[in-house]
């Protein structure tokens, strides 16, 4: 058996089963840096073997380096790494320098896939930062560009805004099964593939689990396992978990392979998914002979009916692609953003007045031209002024008229955010279109958002001022609890 590869993009093949090095952080959880030649040494079984992929991130401890120590030491290995700024702003100079450390750190001129994570898409700068990385990918600094747990609605959004986008690193496993919908439709649409991970669910989806009492969460635990406990909660608890090994080991009975395998090859299987991503330690237990049983076998229409049917008792984990960093419950190994973030600045700047009043503006010209804020608070009042898709000189979403609607709501979320209120304050909404044919991407976009909130709405189709817009929308909120 040999394994398998996918062309992710152009001149770019990666293995099917990529070494997620993610591992390397939680052994250098003490501070102290594995040796990058030992743990390179460690790694080159995986590459004889065929995992010649290498999944590593500025934020795994030391892992660039490893990687690309080992790939000096063997021809054709692959380094794929990603980028996970702090929430808020980064200037072109500092988009800049990360991308300079990573190419210091790996050891190349370029990187073969730079995946980029964004925090908060209420503030429009994480579309700043892919535009900064979308021009060093032009310089030569970058083959390729990828996000990491971006959701369904702000891919398309990037995508129809010109960003060259050809993978997104999602989670997907018979736990947690939320790219298999609209995920899956985005990336049909546009041709970009998913990359998998949390496939073994921190290797809970194993014989190893089969039968047994449910782990505390605590530190005798991996980050890894710690995390997708919590995601085995969320889905309903340890015994309706169990149902899933069950059947997993049903159908890995019949096809004489293990639970993991199953598991690993259900995902494989699925549309717009190039690759699924397994730990690698360095120096850690292998798995290397049972991963590559994954290449000897396929599901069948039963096997994948059995499965589907375990899977779909489960309840679903909440929200899209990625929502387990963005907003609760947060499914991190802490329960929590404390290891990741300390803090989320306004996405915008407020002034306040001498009137007691605060405003916005979101820094496009018409402000100051027209003379108009984005926003203005009185009290617990907040009125939101006709948004359209433009952020600095740029229309975002294209000429896509769902595409631009959201980034306009993203627009009024992050206004009210600055002023200590959310989506969820809204009470008033009205929705104004250019071309009649748009006004179920609009209503639909709208219900995507505010389908809790369930604001009062008006839609209008009117003359729109400027080139290309295809939707305008004005808010108004009540602030139920006084900011501090």
């Amino acid at each position: 058996m040999s394994v398998e590869h996918r062309r992710l993009a152009p001149g770019l093949r990666v293995s099917r089963v990529l070494n997620g090095l993610w591992q390397v952080a939680d052994a250098e959880r003490d501070g102290t840096e594995l040796d990058p030649e030992a743990a390179a040494r460690a790694l080159e079984a995986h590459v004889e073997a065929g995992f010649d992929t290498f999944d590593a991130a500025d934020h795994y401890g030391s892992a660039e380096i490893i990687a690309g120590t080992l790939a000096r030491r063997r021809e054709g290995v692959r380094v794929l790494t990603k980028w996970v700024p702090s929430p808020g702003a980064s200037s072109r100079a500092e988009v800049e320098a990360a991308v300079d450390r990573a190419l210091r750190r790996i050891g190349v001129e370029r990187i073969d896939l730079l995946q980029f994570h964004a925090w908060n898409y209420a503030d429009p700068s994480w579309l700043d930062c892919l535009f900064h990385l979308a021009d060093l990918k032009a310089e030569g600094k970058i083959l390729h560009l990828g996000v990491t747990n971006l959701d369904a609605v702000h891919l398309d959004m990037a995508l129809h805004s010109g960003i060259p986008l050809v993978c997104n690193q999602v989670c997907y496993s018979l736990l947690d099964r939320r790219p298999a919908t609209t995920m899956a439709e985005v990336c049909r649409t546009h041709g970009v593939q998913m990359l998998a991970y949390g496939t073994l669910a921190g290797g809970l989806l194993s014989d190893r689990w089969l039968g047994r009492p449910a782990p505390p969460i605590n530190d005798a635990l991996t980050w890894s396992q710690m995390k997708y406990r919590r995601f085995v909660n969320q889905a309903g608890g340890w015994d309706r978990f169990q149902e899933v090994l069950r059947a997993a080991r049903r159908v890995a009975d019949r096809l004489g392979v293990s639970i993991a395998n199953v598991a690993g090859r259900y995902v494989l299987e699925q549309p717009c998914v190039a690759g699924v991503i397994v730990g690698a330690r360095p120096g850690g237990r292998s798995y290397l002979e049972d991963n590559l049983r994954l290449f000897d076998f396929a599901l069948d229409g039963d096997a994948l009916a059995e499965l589907d049917g375990a899977a779909a008792r489960l309840d679903p984990i909440p929200g899209d692609c990625g929502d387990e960093y963005r907003r609760p419950p947060y499914l991190t190994a802490a329960g929590d953003l404390r290891h990741h973030v300390d803090r989320f600045p306004a996405p915008y700047p407020v002034r306040h007045g001498s009137d007691g009043r605060a405003r916005v503006s979101s820094g496009t010209m018409w402000e100051d031209v027209a003379g108009f804020s984005r926003a203005v608070r009185s009290g617990n009042r907040i009125w939101i002024a006709g948004t359209t898709a433009t952020h600095g000189t740029r229309l975002i979403g294209g000429d896509d008229a769902g595409a631009q609607t959201h980034f306009a709501i993203d627009k009024v979320e992050g206004a009210l955010n600055s002023l200590g209120a959310g989506l969820g304050d809204v009470v008033r909404t009205r929705l104004y279109i250019r071309d009649v044919a748009d006004w179920e991407a609009v209503a639909r976009a709208h219900g995507h958002r505010f389908r809790e909130v369930l604001p009062a709405n008006t839609l209008i189709r009117t003359g729109l001022v400027g080139e290309g817009y295809r939707v305008e929308i004005e808010a108004e909120a009540e602030v139920r609890a006084s900011p501090e």
